[in-house]
Parts: C-alpha cells; sequence; structure tokens
C-alpha cells in the first residue's frame, strides 16, 4: 500500500511541532514491523474482538499484538507500552438512488485492512470504511490519521508497514500452512455449452487414455480427463491441460471430490486451485446433484448418488426446520476450512465442567500470569476460546428494536455469530505436519493431541484432563504353558471393534451388494443405501474377547508360542470416551469406513469389565527377557541407527526435500536419522527438528562403538536430567527389558546404546533390585495412543469410580475416510439436543446416535 493512498486528507488536530513533540518520549519504543516479525491486527490475544467490534482493536506499535477494548489496559499494565494504534471498520447502508437501487455515498471511504467482509451482509447494500488513528496510555490521548505531515517520519513509516503487514499465521509456519483458495475470476461468466453431456454416477475414465484415477471435469464442456504425472508415479497424463491449451475452457473440477460442502476446483489459467462460488450450478448443467454426492480417495466412483437418507443428510439433520440457538454455551465456530474435527472437538471438550472451571473459570489469573506473548501460550488460547465459547458475547439473537434504530442511524452493527479459532488453531497445530494444514483429520486423533497439549500444560493444581485418565489391565496367557502375566498401562479412549458378524440384517445386506454391482456394471445410479445395522452388545462383546499376540515370546518356554491378551479396565474415569472404529485401510492404504448403524445406549453399565488382577490358581510368566537377536539383515532399522559405521542415504529422498526448499544437509540428516524410510517420514523429522541451532549442519555420522548420545540428540529425544534418547530407551525394551533397567544402563554407560546392552548382562542383579521409574512417559501422539503407566511412587492420576454412565454428546462423521468428510457434534444441554455444526447451532429435532464416531459419557453418581 502507497503511504499516499493511506494518508490523504484529514484535519490536524495540533500542530506539527506540537505533535511530533508529543510522540518523542515514545519514539524508543515504537518500531517498524520486520520481515517474520507477526503482526495481529485482526484479533485481539485475549478475545474475539477484532476491528469489526464496537470498541475496534488495539495494536502494540512495539511488539505488533493486538488487544480488545477489555484488554488493552492490562498490556499497558504489564509492559508499560504507551503507543497503540487503534483500527475500527464502520459499516454503513448505502443511501437509495432514484430508481431506488442503492448507491455509494459521495465520500472517501477507505479499506486498508486485511479483514473478511460481513457474509451476512450484501455488499450491493453496505458499504466498509475503515478508520486508523493512534491512542496515547494512559491519557488516552488520540491522533487521528491521516496526519503524514504531522507525524515524524518513523510513525508513519510504522503505521503504513503495519497495516500493510499480511497475515501472521502465514508467517508462523509458512512450510505447513496453505493458503486460503481465493474466487476464480471466471467462475461468475463461466460459459456451458449446451451439448447434452450428463455425467454418470460411477465408471468414470480419461476420454483421451482410458486412465480411471485423477480424473477431472472441465465444466465447460464436460470432457473427462486425466490429470498430470506426479514424482510418485501417480496421477496422470496430463490431458485435461492439454485439452485447455487446445481449448482454453479454463475451469476443472476433480471427480470424487464433490460433496455436499463442495468440491476440488482448478483454474488451469490461473494456474492454482480455486474457489467455485456457483460450482452447484455448474454441476447441475452436466447432471450431478451436489447435495446426493459424496467424496471418495481414489477417483474412481462418486460414492453413491443416494436418495436422501444419505449419512450426510440424516448427521446434519437435513430437510428438517431447526430452530437456531443463542447465548452461553451455544456459539458456532468457524470453518477455516476442513477444520470441522477441530470445532467439534473443542464443542465437546467444553461442554465439560472440569474443563470450564479450569480455564474459564481461572480467567482472570491465567490472563494476568501470561507471558509477554500470549498468542503462543497454550492457557491462555484455551481460556480465550473456551470464554468466547461459553460467554454468549459472540452468540446474540437479532433484536428487532435494534434493527429499527439501525435503520433509523443508518448505521449497521454486525451482529457477532460465533467465533474464528484462526488464532488457536495457528497455536495448537504448530510444528504438528498434519495439524497445522489445511487437509482434513481425524477428530479422534486430534482429541488425544489436545490431551497431550493438557497434560504438558498444567492449569492450577488439578488437571482437567484426569476426567479422562483410566488404567487398563491387559492379561496376556502363554496357551501352552497356559501361565500368565499382568500389566497395566494408562489410556484415555475405549476403542470399540464394530462387530460386522453380528449384523441383524446380513439378507438385506447381501441383496443389496448385489444390486449395487449390477448398477455399477451398467452404469445406473445404484439403489437405495442399506447400512448395516450392528447391537451395541456384540461391538462391546468383541471388545471383551481375547485376542491374539503376534511374535509372542514365552518366558515359560524360553521359546516363541501362541499368546492372547485380555483387556479390562483396572479403573473407570469420570467421563467415559468411546471411538467408535470404523475405519480400516483398503488394500490402496487409504483409510476407508465402515458405513454402519449401531444401537448406543443413552445409558451404559460396564462394571461388569472390571479388572479382577491375578486369581488363584493362575500362575505367572517367570520375568525373562527374551534373548537379543542381532539382525543378520543390515538394512534393519535400528542397527541403522546406532550399528554401523556409515549408512547409504536415499538420494532420491534427498532431492525431493531440497526441491521444497529444505538446506541439503538438513535433507540429508533428516534422511539418514530416519533410517530411509521415505521422503514423508524425513519430512516430519525436518518439521520437528527445523528451530535446532544445528539444523543445517553437516551429517557427522558416528563410528561403531562411539558415544551416540550426540547423535540421538539430533531426534530431539534427550530429556531434562540427562534423559536418555527415548529412541534408544523404545529399542531395549523392545528386546524384553523393563523400561527403569534400560534407563538406569544408558545412564550408566552415557547413552552409549552398545555398552548399555553389555552392562545389562554384567549386572544380572540390579533388573531385581531397581528402583520404580519416576517419570511419567509423555504420550505419543499416534493412532493407538495408549501410554504406558509409569508407576512412580505416587502413581497416574485417576479418578476411580463406578462403570456406570450417560450419554451426554458424540462427535459425527461424514465421507468415506477421515482423509475427507465433515464432522458435526451433538450435545445434551438443558436436557435437550443440539446439534453444533461449524457456525451453525440449532436445537436438535433427531440426533442421529447411530452413526457417531466418537461417544462422551459422564459418571452418573452412586
Amino acid at each position: 500500500m502507497q503511504r499516499a493512498a493511506l494518508f490523504s486528507g484529514g484535519d490536524a488536530q495540533m500542530a506539527a511541532g506540537d505533535l511530533g513533540e508529543l510522540l518523542v518520549p515514545y519514539m524508543p519504543t515504537i518500531r517498524v514491523p520486520k520481515s517474520g516479525d507477526r503482526v495481529y491486527k485482526t484479533e485481539c490475544a485475549f478475545s474475539y474482538d477484532s476491528p469489526d467490534s464496537e470498541g475496534g482493536l488495539y495494536v502494540c506499535m512495539n511488539t505488533f499484538l493486538g488487544f480488545g477494548r477489555e484488554h488493552i489496559e492490562r498490556h499497558y499494565r504489564k509492559t508499560g507500552q504507551c503507543v497503540y494504534l487503534h483500527l475500527k471498520r464502520h459499516v454503513t447502508e448505502k443511501v437509495p438512488g432514484a430508481s431506488g437501487g442503492a448507491l455509494p455515498k459521495r465520500r472517501n471511504a477507505k479499506l486498508f485492512l486485511d479483514l473478511e467482509t460481513n457474509g451476512d451482509l450484501s455488499s450491493d447494500d453496505f458499504e466498509y470504511e475503515d478508520e486508523a488513528k493512534l491512542v496515547i496510555f494512559p491519557d488516552h490521548y488520540e491522533i487521528s490519521l491521516p496526519n503524514i505531515e504531522e507525524l515524524p517520519a518513523l510513525v508513519t513509516i510504522a503505521c503504513d508497514a503495519l497495516l500493510s503487514a499480511k497475515s501472521p499465521y502465514r508467517k508462523q509456519d509458512p512450510d505447513s500452512w496453505e493458503e486460503e483458495l481465493q474466487a476464480s475470476k471466471h467462475a461468475k461468466t463461466l460459459v456451458q455449452l449446451d451439448n447434452g453431456v450428463r455425467i454418470p454416477p460411477s465408471g468414470w475414465k480419461c476420454s483421451k487414455c482410458d486412465l480411471r484415477e485423477n480424473l477431472w471435469l472441465n465444466l465447460t464442456d464436460g470432457s473427462v480427463l486425466c490429470g498430470k504425472w506426479f514424482f510418485d508415479g501417480s496421477g496422470g497424463n496430463g490431458h485435461a491441460v492439454e485439452h485447455y491449451k487446445e481449448t482454453g475452457y479454463p475451469l476443472a473440477v476433480k471427480l470424487g471430490t464433490i460433496t455436499p460442502d463442495g468440491a476440488d476446483v482448478y483454474s488451469f489459467d490461473e494456474e492454482e486451485p480455486v474457489l467455485d462460488p456457483h460450482i452447484a450450478k455448474h454441476l447441475a448443467h452436466f447432471g450431478i446433484d451436489m447435495l446426493q454426492m459424496q467424496v471418495t480417495e481414489n477417483g474412481l466412483r462418486d460414492n453413491d448418488i443416494k436418495p436422501r437418507v444419505s449419512e450426510w443428510e440424516v448427521i446434519q439433520e437435513a430437510g428438517v426446520k431447526l430452530k437456531p440457538m443463542y447465548g452461553p454455551g451455544y456459539t458456532g465456530m468457524k470453518n477455516l476450512g476442513n477444520s470441522c474435527y477441530l470445532n467439534a472437538v473443542m464443542q465437546a471438550i467444553f461442554s465439560i465442567p472440569e474443563f470450564q472451571r479450569a480455564y474459564v473459570g481461572n480467567l482472570p489469573r491465567i490472563f494476568d500470569y501470561s507471558p509477554l506473548d500470549p498468542t503462543q501460550d497454550f492457557n491462555t488460547q484455551m481460556a480465550k476460546l473456551g470464554h468466547g465459547l461459553l460467554s454468549g458475547q459472540y452468540s446474540k439473537p437479532p433484536m428487532k428494536s435494534e434493527l429499527i434504530e439501525q435503520v433509523m442511524k443508518e448505521e449497521h452493527k454486525p451482529q457477532h455469530n460465533g467465533i474464528s479459532p484462526r488464532m488457536f488453531k495457528a497455536f495448537i497445530s504448530k510444528g504438528h505436519p498434519e495439524f497445522s494444514s489445511n487437509r482434513q483429520q481425524d477428530a479422534q486423533e486430534f482429541f488425544l493431541h489436545l490431551i497431550n497439549l493438557v497434560e504438558r500444560n498444567p492449569v492450577g493444581s488439578e488437571n482437567p484432563s484426569d476426567v479422562f485418565r483410566f488404567l487398563v489391565e491387559e492379561r496376556t496367557q502363554c496357551c501352552q504353558s497356559r501361565k500368565v502375566r499382568y500389566t497395566e498401562r494408562v489410556d484415555y479412549i475405549m476403542q470399540l471393534p464394530v462387530a460386522m458378524e453380528a449384523a441383524t440384517n446380513k439378507d438385506e445386506l447381501i441383496a443389496y451388494e448385489l444390486k449395487r454391482r449390477e448398477a455399477e456394471a451398467a452404469r445406473r445410479p445404484p439403489p437405495e443405501l442399506v447400512r448395516a445395522k450392528i447391537p451395541f452388545s456384540a461391538c462391546l462383546q468383541a471388545f471383551s474377547e481375547p485376542n491374539n499376540v503376534e511374535d509372542f515370546w514365552s518366558s515359560a518356554l524360553q521359546a516363541k508360542s501362541a499368546g492372547v491378551k485380555t483387556s479390562r479396565f483396572a479403573s473407570f474415569p469420570e467421563y467415559l470416551v468411546v471411538q467408535i472404529k470404523k475405519f480400516t485401510f483398503g488394500l490402496d492404504w487409504i483409510p476407508k469406513k465402515l458405513d454402519v448403524s449401531i444401537d448406543m445406549p443413552d445409558f451404559l453399565d460396564i462394571n461388569h469389565l472390571r479388572a479382577r488382577g491375578l486369581q488363584p490358581g493362575e500362575e505367572e510368566l517367570p520375568d525373562i527377557a527374551p534373548p537379543i537377536v542381532i539382525p543378520d539383515d543390515p538394512k534393519d532399522l535400528y542397527f541403522r541407527r546406532f550399528f554401523l559405521v556409515a549408512l547409504d542415504i536415499d538420494e532420491s529422498s534427498v532431492m525431493q526435500l531440497a526441491e521444497m526448499g529444505f538446506p541439503l544437509e538438513a535433507c540429508r540428516k533428516a534422511v539418514y536419522y530416519t533410517g530411509n524410510l521415505g521422503a514423508e517420514a524425513a519430512f516430519n523429522w525436518i518439521i520437528a527438528h527445523m528451530e535446532e541451532p544445528d539444523f543445517a549442519e553437516p551429517l557427522v555420522i558416528p563410528a561403531f562403538g562411539e558415544d551416540a548420545s550426540s547423535g540421538a540428540a539430533a531426534f530431539g529425544a534427550v530429556g531434562l536430567d540427562n534423559q536418555p534418547p527415548e529412541e534408544m530407551v523404545a529399542i531395549i525394551i523392545s528386546m524384553g527389558f523393563q523400561r527403569n533397567l534400560a534407563i538406569r544402563a544408558l545412564k550408566a554407560t552415557n547413552n552409549n546404546l552398545e555398552r548399555a546392552l553389555e552392562w545389562i548382562f554384567s549386572h544380572p542383579e540390579v533388573e531385581e533390585e531397581s528402583e520404580p521409574a519416576s517419570d511419567m512417559m509423555n504420550m505419543e501422539n499416534n493412532a493407538n495412543a495408549n501410554i504406558l503407566a509409569e508407576t512412580g511412587s505416587e502413581g497416574p492420576r485417576i479418578k476411580d469410580g463406578s462403570g456406570r454412565y450417560e450419554l451426554f454428546g458424540f462427535i459425527s462423521h461424514m465421507g468415506t475416510s477421515t482423509m475427507s468428510g465433515h464432522y458435526v457434534c451433538h450435545l445434551k444441554k438443558e436436557g435437550r439436543w443440539v446439534i453444533y455444526n461449524d457456525l451453525r447451532v440449532c436445537a436438535s429435532e433427531r440426533p442421529p446416535k447411530d452413526l457417531g464416531y466418537i461417544y462422551f459419557y459422564h459418571r452418573i453418581p452412586s
């Protein structure tokens, strides 16, 4: 933005010399934003106030943090910073013209704030004007801008740079942030040929090469053509691009991505993915009804044009007029682009009293003791989000009297409808390769990721995540000797398998599958969906049954044998989270979902699953470790990491990473330390270690027997108090030794893995008398996320009690895999069910309790 465009016109409030003299004491505190500085000019660090809010937003001219009117005094008292840039956007109704249409007012309207316009207001009827002024605390002295001639040059440059700064969220994580899509310039005026082309619901193939994947539908003439070829061998032959070069038809949609919420659209002319606001109309031209479409991952066929009984409509309660809900606890959350998984989980989390008390109840203390940059503090952002959802401040119903007053004054006061969790998402997902992207994610994985952060950032003496924690007793039995071993671990989710074999409508399912295949072969619309009906009791029975243990080594037989494992609850949590294991992997390793209906109970009693411990007559397996087997294959991952003098690094993976812009030596280290597992694993290593000072230093491979602690430190695993690297501990544990023994051996040998193994065999007595480990193992964010219980003197914090529960919420997923689709949350509040569908919060008429993915139960008091 040119300075002249920003500071033009305006009346000086005082003489130039007076203004300059007024600002002289504060000049050392006024900074010009540099590259890498995060400028928060659109959102308060402590609330969801913005320049659109009634009080506007104050941006500190030193830290570039934004504050609403309620929080600006706190920052001034804490930092002593006095000069702030106050930003305010005014929304005004346009003056009606003689013809009845709206005409813009004849005045110097300025738009210099990078803000989203209110979607409820038509740009044809309203105009926006941005106002900026300097405010000096504590006297609240205001200097209206523009004042280019009166202000010192440094102040003018600083204001101009601040107002021109881009979104801070892209700067926080440039490698994983995905740009928000923009509407295509061709969307509004796109010409569609009336050539009679109709696209079938399945069986697509490229019209030039017969490929059946990565197919694109040209929105002008209906041609179905393959996309570009990718370096990994996937993709197509580029016929869609060739067609554009021949015809100039600019927009295409990827088949297999069309859902009721949108589709992936690409503009060949603009050379980037785009939004098509008229996508429903453009698809209808070729006979495609978006409301009946669902996404697929392989592009072979759309997942059925179905009658209005699809899970998309059932879960979202489409076709039913739902009454909007307003007030405290009924605040919606904006979808930032596939962020519905986050919205659904956070709505459920902040419906729990313990989380409400921990963060919203302690909000003044959390805010007062927050660090100088509260945008980077977990507890501050949790308290901010909780207050935004529970205060009712951003969920107010429209009032008729207010509407009349606004019309009389020609001043429109935007009605706050929900919050945008952009700052929260940017912080909580920072450094995570998946959650920091704009791709769809698994709500269960995000829930565990959140619990991990709650565990690592305690607030007060009691951690709210304690309400989810429970102990699992695992009973492992050698089938030959009949001897047993009992162990305990910590968990947060009860994973319930889907007992497909217990479906009560098997005949209907078989008939449906035959009809579906016939329709697919004949390229006809598929029959009405028949969903498997699974009794909840069958799923609970499947959970309690023994499972085979792969590669079981029996210490009683000193050899491999058949073994079975049974899991029971050693304690029951205050809040029981139940995940239905609907997702499995297809032959292409893409997660697929089992579309089933399970009669989940409103009241649940699992007291019969209480663990009983070692029973009379049972004999324990000897506590003997299996023998160490040095791998014959030098390609073994752990052998590569710690025993080889040199490693042949996969240069193709190195080059793939280097082409992304990472330093070459960092790429070599990433491939080496991930054992040549491929570019994706190495990419994750880079994301986790790119802030380390030696990130781009040359790779140094330790010689055989050399102290490996420095090399292992590259994993980021060296903990506090000289804790051994977690990778080395895991290797020794995998050989059958106890964790505390592995830690003691590594500490005794300065984290040298080879010498640690020798130490263990030369100190057999230590295994019996070693003290229990006192450190609680950090929770890893993986698919199972089961945590080993490090039973120190106090043990893990649990809230044991009765195993009787009542359902109060569930999260449902629509779509064919965790990599796509949409999440919705239903919660029971004040005796009625409420649906939380991003910004839309309504009273639920038909809560689809049988189609949920994650269920939330609270304990019934005894």
